[in-house]
């Protein structure tokens, strides 16, 4: 038997070249997320429950990255988390949150904390009648009055097309927040808050899709509602669909792949994980427009431990990236990034973008609440194959976990754990980003397809990584 060597990111350094930049702003991150959408940097925060809901992804996107939805919600939770992301900043709101004059102020205070929005167009007969904003029903929420006695009457309104040159100008010298959008019927067309333009121009790397909302992606399964899930996630207009299984080169994922490309063709489709380059080609062949890359090198994944099975990170994903190259569909590493340097390593190898998991769990964006430990706060980071989240998943698909099950039926292959407080997301990932365009400089490259092309790796010792730390100095 021929045992072929794995070498993962740890084992390797990349060799320094010649550079002609200056400084790191000369750098482009812009890079590929599947065939047909880019991203303005190279990062993704991973479909796990406690790394990306609606906050995270919203972070993820206007610093110019994605975040994916993870599916261990019912149906329409994980459609209202899309709905959030694609609310959260736009050039203009198509279907903006309404109510009903005859309403109360109760019902509107409920209605925009549920939806978490300050303020509510006002709908009589299908014709704007009002709006409602969060000053108006501020000290009302036990009050029964109607929202037709609350609601401001006179409202300042702009036909559809208006630029937002032109918006704002209207915003600026009515002094207003909201600006409705109302054809000659008197029918609400859009909307358009001074809180999207200021985005807009707070975030100039943001990724958006074509109508200026914010980018993301949303998870599946291979078995039960996968079907109907994905559909309803494409209404909400979800940018991506990933098919989210740990053996990704398996005849369940094929299946998947091949029965929501029949059924929705234009889907921007992402499967894995693989680990083999026969693996990347499979699903490549199946229909995806992206490839997920990596078995059981997660730092909460004990599968390579359980089962045995697995390869290093960075031959699995050169191994992937020589066939994404020959059918030009994008590889996205999964796993096993600690430090911006394992994120470039994976770039250079041939991945177009990196999921990142641990490093974003613990923010304040990522999902769950904060528990205290030796004076201390921290947030709860687990596999999605661990125990907790496989009863997690079973009570979602059944609707409960009876004592009458065998525990041992749950073998486990992930871990769960408790990370630090890391602070705001936003901090994490210009680090990250930051290390990855010195890495560019390094290698010599302006973008990350030239550094791929320029990449030359050398293998290192255990002497050669000690000699790469800190050593010999007291850290402070």
């Amino acid at each position: 038997m021929e045992i072929k060597e794995g070498l993962t990111f740890d084992d390797v350094l990349l060799v320094p070249k010649y550079s002609n930049i200056t400084t790191r702003s000369q750098t482009d991150l812009s890079t590929k997320l599947s065939k047909n959408i880019s991203l303005n940097i190279p990062l993704i925060s991973a479909n796990m429950d406690t790394v990306t809901e609606s906050a995270m992804a919203i972070a993820m996107a206007r610093e110019g990255g994605i975040g994916i939805i993870h599916r261990f919600l019912t149906v329409e939770e994980e459609v209202e988390e899309v709905l959030k992301v694609k609310r959260s900043a736009s050039v203009m709101i198509e279907n903006p949150y309404t109510i009903s004059p005859d309403q109360s102020a109760k019902d509107a205070i409920n209605y925009m904390h549920e939806k978490g929005v300050s303020g509510l167009l006002v709908v009589k007969d299908s014709k704007l009648a009002g709006i409602l904003t969060h000053r108006d029903v501020m000290f009302e929420s036990q009050s029964n009055k109607l929202i037709r006695d609350i609601m401001t009457k006179d409202v300042i309104t702009a036909k559809p097309g208006i630029t937002i040159i032109e918006a704002k100008e209207t915003l600026r010298q009515h002094r207003i927040e909201k600006l409705p959008l109302v054809d000659d019927k008197g029918i609400i067309r859009g909307l358009i808050t001074s809180k999207d333009i200021t985005h807009n121009e707070d975030y100039p790397n943001a990724s958006k899709d074509k109508k200026g909302r914010p980018l993301v992606g949303a998870a599946v399964g291979v078995k039960g509602d996968f079907m109907e899930r994905t559909e309803a996630l494409l209404n909400a207009d979800a940018d991506a669909i990933v098919v989210d299984i740990a053996h990704g080169h398996s005849e369940n994922a094929i299946n998947t792949i091949r029965n929501i490309k029949k059924a929705f063709p234009n889907c921007e489709l992402i499967a894995g994980n693989v680990a083999t380059a026969r693996g990347a080609e499979d699903l490549i062949k199946a229909g995806v427009d992206a490839v997920k890359v990596g078995v059981g090198s997660g730092s909460i994944c004990i599968t390579r431990v359980i089962t045995g099975s697995g390869v290093p990170q960075l031959t699995a994903v050169y191994d992937c990236a020589q066939i994404g190259k020959k059918y030009e569909i994008p590889i996205i590493s999964d796993g096993g990034t600690r430090t911006s340097g394992d994120l470039t390593k994976a770039l250079a190898a041939g991945a177009s973008t990196v999921m990142v998991g641990s490093l974003f769990g613990g923010t304040d964006e990522s999902p769950g609440s904060f528990v205290m430990k030796n004076g201390k706060r921290y947030k709860i980071y687990r596999g999605m194959a661990s125990f907790y989240a496989a009863l997690g998943r079973k009570s979602k698909e059944t609707g409960n976990v009876t004592a009458n099950e065998d525990l041992n039926d749950y073998v486990a292959e992930g871990v769960e754990a408790m990370v630090p407080y890391k602070g705001t997301v936003t901090d994490i990932i210009k680090q990250l980003a930051g290390g990855v365009r010195s890495g560019l400089s390094y290698c010599g490259a302006h973008t990350i397809p030239q550094m791929q092309q320029n990449a030359e790796f050398i293998k290192m010792s255990r002497a050669g990584f000690a000699e790469s730390q800190p050593h010999d100095v007291d850290l402070m």
